[in-house]
């Protein structure tokens, strides 16, 4: 029905974008992607006479297979170790890919819908098929009650569309002068993300991806032993535009001039390079969507919340380091004096006493009781210090439960989203999860969510 329905002028896409990391990569994959359905359902619903259909734009070409390759199951990290090289997408199955099935299932095969998923990723990687191929068909089947659209964009045809925009690159280099001048007005604001090339081109065959450099007249790719003239390199354009592949300056305004797209779904990272971008989409007059902060969320089991509610821990407090959080809950508890604030400004005011005293007597007196008074406040918040630690020493089973608590809601001091892979929640939940994650989704809100789960 959506697949049709982009053939209507009336019909726009909400879009995401994602690498087909395997086995979906970490949890923000499904969040970023609901959060596309959600709010393609509610710009339907109160828009009239227009359509919005929910769009994974699938980053295939991208070569980072360090990031892509590992997922973290349960704790458990896995790796893909293959020799494959060049676009994670053209890459395939393998026997080592195959191990990796057999790791998760060895995970989550005791969990009530741990087989289904494990059947399910047979069935969707099998060995020779494409990782592309693999995950189009895996993201199809977890989302396929929500109407979402898959592109995979490695596509002769797509990249024929975007023909002028690659060839305005090797023969101008102009998006590395267009994201030059976005990113000095944003400096001010964040730490530029990306920094872009003369030629923001890699030229992409069978396996492998490599750069695109100007060396004079020549256009040179290295790693290939390749050189060609301008004539060639555009003839070659001509008959091969699948052959060219965009990096991260030129990625988004292909995906932008192949969809009918107006609102971009992403996470802080990938909103902070697509301002970046603004003067690129002008300089080749592609329309520039509108960029949506993803939905991020945090899930707690029922014990760990009651945990929380026992050491009186608020939702925002989480989000404080173990030391912090012991502080805060040692104040509550305790009976005795932990601050001595009162005290520490009666000792001020004498010594504001003092400076007046001296400064009738000799005026450079006043500096060195300024010294002492600094001193004196230093030693007296050190104090407080040791005071605090030696109460926290009263409370080591509360310690090591807001620790216990820490680590698992903040994986390695990151967030679970960014972390863990959706397999042992599915495994435990199944579609159900799904439907959770969706209900708990909002379409414009851009909220960080508490999820509790049974």
């Amino acid at each position: 029905m959506h697949l049709e329905a982009l053939l209507a002028e009336n019909t726009f896409t909400i879009t995401t974008a994602h690498q087909p990391n395997i086995f979906t990569g970490p949890l923000y994959f499904i969040y970023k992607i609901l959060h596309a359905v959600k709010l393609a359902e509610y710009l339907t619903a109160n828009i009239p006479g227009s359509n919005f259909v929910p769009m994974y734009y699938m980053g295939s070409e991208d070569a980072d297979l360090d990031e892509i390759g590992s997922i973290n199951v349960g704790g458990a990290s896995l790796h893909w170790n293959t020799k494959q090289t060049g676009a994670v997408g053209r890459m395939k199955v393998d026997k080592a890919f195959i191990a990796l099935i057999q790791s998760i299932e060895g995970q989550i095969g005791v969990l009530k819908y741990g087989s289904d998923l494990t059947q399910l990723f047979k069935q969707c990687y099998q060995e020779g098929r494409t990782i592309q191929m693999a995950t189009l068909e895996l993201v199809n089947h977890l989302f396929a009650d929500y109407g979402l659209l898959v592109l995979i964009p490695d596509n002769y045809v797509l990249k024929h569309a975007y023909h002028a925009v690659v060839k305005k690159e090797l023969l101008e280099g102009f998006s590395q002068k267009a994201v030059t001048v976005t990113s000095k007005g944003l400096e001010a604001h964040y730490k530029v993300q990306a920094g872009g090339r003369d030629i923001n081109l890699f030229y992409l065959f069978e396996d492998k991806r490599e750069r695109i450099e100007l060396q004079g007249d020549v256009y040179e790719v290295k790693a290939l032993d390749l050189k060609l003239t301008q004539e060639q390199i555009l003839l070659e354009l001509e008959n091969h535009p699948d052959r060219f592949s965009a990096n991260v300056i030129l990625r988004g305004g292909f995906q932008e001039t192949i969809l009918p797209n107006i609102a971009f779904i992403g996470g802080g990272g990938e909103l902070a390079y697509w301002l970046e971008l603004k003067s690129v989409f002008e300089s080749v007059g592609i329309p520039y969507p509108v960029l949506i902060l993803r939905n991020s969320f945090l899930q707690v089991s029922s014990r760990q919340f009651q945990q929380m509610q026992q050491l009186d821990i608020s939702v925002e407090a989480l989000f404080q380091n173990s030391f912090e959080l012991l502080n805060q809950y040692v104040k509550k508890q305790t009976q005795k004096q932990m601050q001595i604030e009162a005290e520490m400004s009666a000792i001020w005011a004498v010594y504001e006493q003092l400076k007046l005293v001296v400064n009738n007597v000799d005026g450079t007196l006043e500096t060195h009781v300024a010294a002492l008074q600094t001193k004196s406040a230093k030693r007296l918040k050190e104090l407080e210090k040791k005071i605090l630690r030696a109460e926290r020493l009263q409370y080591d089973t509360a310690a090591r439960q807001i620790e216990s608590l820490k680590t698992s809601l903040f994986p390695n001091n990151s967030l679970q989203e960014r972390v863990y892979n959706f397999s042992t929640d599915f495994g435990k939940y199944g579609q159900s999860w799904m439907q959770t994650i969706y209900q708990a989704s909002s379409a414009l809100d851009m909220q960080f969510v508490l999820i509790v789960q049974d």
